[in-house]
């Protein structure tokens, strides 16, 4: 009886043991007040009131809101590229061609007037397409999403030889050629492609624009035509097609146009990314990018049509990224994307690579060596380029000597003031300016990040002289260039970039086939400082 009254007497301390709660940890209590930027939020016990759960709801759709602008502001650049070309009335497969240089009436962000351009738009939805470029192109091409897809002209595979390039969609499944094409697999139906072609001897773009437009063919593919092995077809692997020469390419005239291909800021950008997701094959973008996107009602198949909540938390979302997105472009504020020490000129491309993750490879004696993958993304760097630029592949961003072209963008003076459009600034390029092929500066207008339009019509100053007399040198041989409303006394008119008295601008510089001088920075070019 004792041993039975012992067992009972420890069963029972064990039980009263067991029901004993541990204290829950500090750092997993919601206190029954929080204080927070969206007002104080209460709870009872860890349930939130009613009022509380509506703040959380609505800044929880804030947050999507906000992300499908900064996410995809690239995709709705491209949608608007696209319908810039369509507003002039170009279609599918034409091709559009700036036979007298881009000037500052249409919108184009951060377009230069020293190149030729051509570009255009394709359906590959409907099977691949072929895009026949000129020789000494230098181009790329881009899916609905701005996504590189693949390089054209110098930096593609024809190496600069001219090309035929074979664009095909995500959903084909056909046949395709054996040989003679360049083939790309893109991921949407979309495909925006573009490219620059150099005036001869700096001067003329009448030539260039002759071959532009008897080698520039744009065509949909026939299967089993060139390409096809006739042993395939015996084989049974491939039909036969024809063997026709493609129908006739239309080309239209850019020069002077009047054309808005920058994405919006206000509702209609909603209404644009909507327009992506609907066109577009529901897996083109990643999940984890599309899920903000559905959270705020865009969803393929699915018609958009948000309540009045949640379209007044868009559109103020809408205000908030544009804003921040602006601050980024125009006030970068991370250090390293400076290209020289104590420095207003910055090209963050050398610290991210054109996909915004990983450091561009360094060119030695020995080789290529890259940079190991960081593993993460550059958000700040993707955000300012995608606000401003227009066209990112490889080709931006590396350090090869003679090939492509590099950029320096300033949006401050050597006191790291904004520029004003009514005050007068001067650069100097010292002497020896490293490019073998040309140099440029272009200024843009801070609000629409396209060239500033101005009585001068080709805001820019270079080497060429064509389509503004060429800049001078000094007797050193250093070259400046001032930026000022009316032409500085004493100035020639090749070393003066008209600007607005009523405008704010920045400014790129371009080396053309960049030299070694240039990447390991023996050379740099000075501050634009303010001048009297």
């Amino acid at each position: 009886m004792i041993r039975l009254t012992a067992f009972l007497g420890s069963m029972l301390l064990v039980a009263q043991t067991a029901s004993a709660q541990a204290p829950i940890p500090e750092s997993l209590v919601t206190p029954d007040k929080v204080d927070t930027r969206v007002g104080t939020l209460e709870f009872k016990d860890g349930v939130p009131s009613a009022d509380s759960a509506a703040k959380l709801y609505d800044n929880l759709d804030f947050t999507y809101a906000y992300r499908a602008f900064m996410d995809n502001l690239r995709g709705v650049s491209i949608h608007s590229l696209k319908k810039g070309m369509q507003d002039i009335g170009m279609k599918e497969n034409e091709v559009l061609v700036f036979s007298d240089l881009m000037d500052a009436k249409s919108l184009f962000l951060t377009a230069n007037a020293d190149t030729i351009y051509v570009m255009g738009y394709l359906d590959v939805s409907k099977g691949p397409v072929v895009l026949e470029t000129p020789p000494k192109f230098l181009g790329a091409v881009q899916d609905a999403w701005f996504r590189w897809v693949i390089d054209v002209g110098a930096p593609g595979p024809d190496r600069g030889e001219g090309g035929k390039y074979l664009i095909v969609g995500p959903d084909y499944d056909g046949p395709l050629p054996a040989g003679g094409f360049y083939v790309a697999k893109a991921r949407t139906n979309t495909i925006l492609w573009f490219g620059r072609s150099f005036l001869e001897n700096g001067s003329d773009p009448k030539p260039v624009v002759e071959t532009i437009k008897s080698a520039t063919k744009v065509y949909a593919y026939e299967p089993g035509g060139v390409g096809t092995p006739i042993a395939d077809f015996l084989a049974g692997k491939a039909k036969l097609g024809r063997i026709e020469p493609p129908p006739a390419t239309v080309f239209h005239e850019g020069t002077g146009k009047v054309m808005n291909t920058v994405p919006p800021n206000d509702w209609t950008f909603y209404e644009a990314l909507n327009e992506i997701v609907q066109s577009e094959p529901a897996t083109a973008l990643d999940p984890e990018l599309m899920g903000p996107v559905a959270a705020i009602g865009i969803v393929k198949g699915k018609p958009f049509a948000p309540d009045d909540r949640v379209k007044a938390i868009m559109t103020d979302a809408l205000a908030l990224a544009n804003a921040t997105s602006r601050a980024l472009f125009t006030s970068p504020r991370d250090p390293a994307w400076y290209y020289y020490p104590d420095s207003s000129w910055f090209n963050f491309l050398f610290q991210t690579g054109y996909e915004f993750e990983t450091p561009i490879p360094e060119i030695t004696a020995e080789g290529v060596k890259p940079y190991p993958p960081t593993g993460y993304r550059t958000m700040d760097a993707r955000t300012n380029f995608f606000y401003g630029v227009t066209g990112i592949t490889p080709g931006m961003a590396m350090r090869l000597t003679g090939i492509g072209s590099q950029y320096l963008l300033a949006v401050a003076d050597a006191a790291k003031n904004h520029f004003d459009g009514a005050k007068t600034y001067k650069v100097t390029l010292p002497k020896g300016i490293p490019e073998a092929n040309f140099w440029s500066f272009t200024v843009y207008d801070n609000m629409t990040r396209s060239m500033l339009d101005t009585p001068q019509r080709y805001p820019r100053a270079g080497s060429q002289s064509f389509p503004s007399p060429a800049a001078e040198a000094a007797a050193d041989g250093s070259t400046t260039i001032w930026f000022a409303p009316a032409q500085p006394d004493g100035v020639a008119r090749g070393n003066w970039i008209q600007t607005d008295p009523n405008k704010g601008w920045f400014t790129i510089l371009r080396l053309y086939s960049p030299l070694q001088p240039f990447f390991d920075k023996s050379w740099r070019p000075s501050e634009i400082e303010l001048a009297n």
